[in-house]
């Protein structure tokens, strides 16, 4: 395991954690459908050296091509593969306990992903790679301000579990409707807003955000969700909120008419 020091302002740190890369072959064990819109999938196997320190950490789930059902696996290490490429999507690890990993899968579009884990069995197989590394950020915040839809919802989750007791968090999510509501568990002083999503606005977080009052000095956003709301919501925390760009991590988890994408967002 590699550490280097990414970024460092006035106190505040970003380390980024390098892991080295593994194809892994995990099998279902359990199964739950945690909302109407969200499927946890618990997986089993060999996690020799597997780690992930940080909360928004993404893991390659290796799919079926849709078209010809056939499995192509990456070949670890090698600079190109020819023939088929492999059809494959990020995915936060939602837990992991040293035996076993979850992963959360936000259902909408039929996706690959999708298409796995409504039909997924017991006992079903799931090539996983990664994580790569973990971007490790500064623990010495006194606020935090976590937004996403519900792509966002295993980091954000994860997020909240891990924050201790004398940090001050702000959560605003956007989900389907009241049933997709998640109880988040933390011992953080956390404020939880909801968004529902109407699809003739496609930008419901960035028009939430602009009747928010967020917390002023010592903070530290993180945003994720599609990619062209994720730039609009960067730039409204800056222009309007006065929050310092080095002390926002944006990242589009999806892009409109093209699920599998993920944009870091600088600008």
């Amino acid at each position: 395991m590699d550490t280097v020091i990414a970024k460092e302002t006035a106190g505040r740190s970003i380390t980024r954690v390098r892991y080295e890369t593994r194809l892994r072959e995990l099998t279902v064990t359990a199964i739950q459908s945690v909302t109407p819109h969200l499927i946890r999938v618990t997986l089993s196997g060999d996690f020799e050296g597997f780690q992930s320190l940080s909360f928004d950490d993404h893991v390659k789930l290796f799919f079926p091509d849709p078209v010809t059902g056939i499995l192509t696996l990456p070949v670890i290490g090698a600079p190109s593969q020819a023939g088929p490429k492999p059809v494959a999507r990020d995915y936060t690890p939602r837990c992991f306990d040293g035996q076993s990993l979850d992963i959360e899968f936000a259902v909408h579009e039929a996706g690959p992903a999708t298409h796995w884990a409504i039909n997924a069995d017991i006992g079903d197989t799931l090539h996983i790679g990664g994580p790569r590394g973990s971007n490790l950020i500064s623990p010495l915040y006194d606020n935090y301000v976590l937004i996403g839809d519900d792509t966002a919802l295993p980091a954000i989750g994860r997020r909240l579990a891990e924050l201790p007791a004398d940090k001050k968090v702000c959560v605003l999510a956007e989900v389907d409707s009241q049933d997709d509501r998640l109880s988040f568990e933390t011992q953080a002083d956390a404020t939880i807003h909801w968004v529902y999503r109407q699809a003739a606005y496609p930008n419901c977080l960035n028009d939430a955000l602009k009747g928010l009052h967020l917390r002023q000095g010592d903070v530290h956003v993180w945003v994720a969700c599609e990619s062209a709301q994720a730039k609009l919501i960067r730039q409204q925390l800056i222009e309007d909120h006065g929050v310092q760009a080095r002390a926002i991590k944006a990242s589009g988890y999806w892009r409109r008419g093209d699920a599998a994408t993920h944009d870091r967002i600088d600008a």
